[in-house]
């Protein structure tokens, strides 16, 4: 991040670098120039054929030329970018590439398709300001989005904790928010990125919503929260997912549905176990019952006999030792031979025995199907095929395992299709199965899906398939992978029900992106807006340093969603806004490129809006009220209390819409009577 330019200094011309026209090079021209900088492309061939067919309109200057020659570089002008896209399909010829460009600019910004994250990581350590990212794993995220079919627009992870952005149209029945101000729903584990009334337009801006406006009925809102955290382990889920049907299942019984709650928690307890684990545990109760029942008729019937004596009969008899007990051997020294023992009693120990035979039986069957079964699951340990609500991924490529992994780490059920058979270690916790797609629609429970994915490498057989699948399940979302822009943009309109998604246009949008921010983590898109997850570290000097959050916020049309202190393990998810930066800090946020390009140039908007305050109502307001005033306007306290100990006035400090009405709300808080005036534009 460079500092705010200064006196007469201009800002320089924005100039962009391209290398790889191929599809996801011609994506990125024609991205860039959305933001109306200056693009020049290098390719290694004239190309006859434009994906983009507007790109050789787009391009300042197209150079044909090998990317890694110094000449080739100094005639495009290497030496007055700011960003060099280096993304042509062969790795090393990026990273070379990459290498003689900082040898000719120390100060250009490198963005690489590369897939290798170790090195890629040491790159960044050793070149600086570079950034590598692997259009597979970008155009993932679309895709596992759009196959899960909810509310959310987005999900990332920051400091091993999941993070969803939701958009949500409110209904009647949405007591969380309706018919509350906006302000109000803000957590420490939730924030408010929009609010559109019914019948408005979208916003532009981020904060371009009204805080104190009342939630209806029909209204959009867009947040962002804390979805869970990816720490916790697989088991540890499986545990606390137990640990919940159980206290379900305590807490719903009552007196008079005991029977049908039991039956009912049977069925669905056992519903995925075999026969003989059912019959094994009747067998368990049923054999626990008559050792205690044999305790209690043979304490009653040899009242001289011990407990311990009583406990060990039975034990013997259960276990098969009829012979043993009644072939002359008596109980104690007091006790009656066992021929004296009455007919009743002989039948009921040698149910026992029978009984405890059975349950042996019963074990070792169990035994048996275990080994059998673990046998069987070594050469074949994938899950059985879900039932329903599944996602279901038609060719696991590179592109199709990233799609698979990223809905596993969303808890999301699904079945992989895949051409040929896969190694053991390749997402082994998803049923697959093997051989023609074409073939394999009649074995994945179709019918009950949630969404079909095809991601194959080609488009006309993705489509086929496609249209398959929907006369199978019409129902079901259709997401087709293109590989060509052209192809999406025909197919899209001719079948409304599938949703066709370009892998190539969606990774250029985060190449392009990264050009312009610090570190883009990820991205979604809100009200026809690429936002950003970027993340800032503080220096001496910078645009950022010294400022408020709520300054960041609102002037720069960002939202700020994690902070870290300097030298502090600790940070804070959805900071409130009353911190203030310093170097070393920090942060991350929710923007858009514009956003980006304010805090680079540290050009804030304007702050329209003043706070009146009429009078305090008690001696103690006075002294809360400076308080609130000095928290949340950054002011000095000794000019906080001259203001309130002067009253009535309008504090003399120009602030932004939101900080001006959340000082008004404290201020009420504390028995100060306050209100916002609007001063236009200063």
């Amino acid at each position: 991040m460079h500092p705010p330019p200064t006196g007469n200094q201009k800002k320089p011309q924005d100039l962009f670098l391209v290398c790889g026209l191929q599809s996801l090079g011609q994506h990125c021209v024609a991205v860039l120039k959305e933001y109306d900088v200056k693009v020049i492309a290098i390719n290694d061939v004239q190309s006859e054929h434009w994906e983009v067919p507007e790109v050789p309109s787009l391009l300042e200057k197209l150079i044909i030329g090998d990317c890694r020659q110094p000449s080739v570089l100094e005639q495009a002008g290497i030496s007055q970018c700011r960003s060099i896209l280096l993304v042509t399909r062969n790795e090393r010829i990026n990273i070379e590439a990459a290498f003689a460009a900082r040898r000719l600019n120390p100060h250009v910004r490198l963005i690489v398709r590369s897939d290798k994250q170790n090195f890629n990581k040491l790159l960044w350590e050793n070149l600086g300001n570079f950034v590598a990212f692997e259009p597979t794993h970008l155009s993932a995220h679309a895709f596992a989005l759009t196959a899960l079919g909810s509310e959310a627009i987005g999900y990332f992870t920051l400091e091993g904790q999941l993070l969803q952005v939701i958009k949500h149209q409110v209904e009647a029945k949405d007591s969380w928010c309706n018919g509350k101000p906006v302000h109000r729903l803000n957590l420490t584990t939730r924030r408010i990125l929009s609010h559109r009334p019914v019948s408005s337009n979208p916003l532009k801006e981020l904060f371009g919503w009204n805080p104190e406006a009342e939630v209806q009925v029909g209204d959009m809102l867009v947040y962002i929260d804390v979805a869970y955290e990816l720490a916790l382990s697989k088991q540890h889920r499986k545990f606390h997912s137990q640990r919940w049907q159980w206290q379900q299942f305590i807490q719903g019984i009552t007196a008079k549905n005991l029977k049908e709650e039991i039956a009912q928690f049977w069925q669905s307890y056992y519903q995925s176990q075999n026969q003989i684990r059912r019959i094994a545990t009747i067998y368990a109760i049923t054999v626990l019952i008559l050792w205690f029942l044999g305790i209690v008729l043979y304490r009653l019937y040899y009242p001289d006999i011990s407990l311990q004596e009583a406990f060990y009969a039975t034990a013997v008899l259960l276990l098969g030792g009829y012979g043993d007990l009644f072939g002359g051997v008596e109980f104690s020294s007091q006790s009656q031979p066992s021929d004296h023992i009455p007919w009743w009693l002989r039948l009921f120990s040698l149910g026992l025995t029978l009984t405890g035979q059975a349950f042996v039986g019963v074990l070792y069957a169990l035994l048996t199907d275990a080994l059998v079964t673990s046998r069987f699951h070594f050469f074949n340990s994938r899950p059985p095929i879900p039932q329903r609500n599944h996602v279901v991924i038609i060719g696991l490529n590179r592109l199709g395992q990233r799609v698979a992994a990223l809905l596993q780490e969303l808890n999301q059920p699904l079945v992989g299709i895949h051409p040929t058979t896969l190694d053991q270690d390749t997402l082994p916790d998803i049923p697959l199965i093997v051989g023609n797609a074409t073939e394999a629609l009649t074995k994945v429970n179709l019918s009950h899906a949630k969404s079909i994915v095809l991601v194959g490498d080609d488009n006309m057989e993705n489509l086929e398939i496609g249209l398959m699948a929907h006369a199978i399940n019409p129902a079901t979302t259709l997401i087709i992978r293109s590989q060509d822009r052209q192809f999406s943009d025909n197919i899209a309109p001719l079948f409304p029900y599938a949703q066709v998604l370009c892998g190539a246009a969606l990774s250029a949008e985060v190449f392009a992106c990264a050009a312009f921010g610090e570190n883009v983590l990820s991205l979604f898109h809100l009200n026809e807006q690429i936002v950003m997850v970027t993340e800032y570290k503080v220096e001496e000097g910078d645009t950022l340093n010294g400022l408020l959050l709520s300054e960041i916020a609102y002037g720069y049309s960002v939202v700020p969603i994690l902070y870290q202190k300097y030298r502090r393990d600790n940070y804070s998810l959805m900071p409130w806004y009353d911190v203030k930066l310093n170097a070393g800090d920090r942060l991350i946020v929710l923007a858009t490129s514009s956003s980006l390009q304010r805090i680079e140039w540290g050009e804030m908007l304007p702050r329209l809006w003043q706070v009146q305050i009429e009078k305090a109502l008690t001696t103690n307001a006075i002294i809360y009220g400076a308080e609130e005033i000095v928290l949340i306007t950054g002011c000095s306290s000794p000019t906080a209390r001259q203001w309130m100990n002067n009253l009535p006035r309008v504090l003399p400090i120009p602030l932004y819409k939101h900080q001006a009405q959340r000082l008004v709300r404290e201020l009420t808080k504390v028995q100060v009577l306050a209100n916002v005036i609007f001063i236009g534009q200063p």
